[in-house]
């Protein structure tokens, strides 16, 4: 099978396969609180708009967090009111 079809990416130099990197799951909690969780694809484009709608009030605070499919994780915070 082709590189295209198998959508694995190979390192023309070493011909080592190179693993998909991607984010896999995100989490969004409001004020401490799980809201949402959304399983992400490699389908999806490489900086993606990824948006919910939640009820909150100024000063709550929503929280993103998310991993991807080497183990990395990563999280962000912002109280409502503080953004742009």
């Amino acid at each position: 099978m082709s590189e295209k079809r198998t959508r694995i990416r190979v390192n023309p130099q070493t011909q080592e396969k190179i693993p998909a990197h991607f984010i896999q799951k995100m989490i969004f909690l409001l004020n401490g609180k799980e809201v949402a969780i959304a399983d992400v694809g490699q389908g999806v484009s490489k900086d993606p708009l990824i948006s919910i709608r939640i009820k909150a009030n100024r000063g709550d605070k929503v929280k993103v967090m998310w991993s991807d499919t080497l183990g990395e994780k990563d999280e962000t915070e912002i109280a409502i009111g503080d953004g742009a």
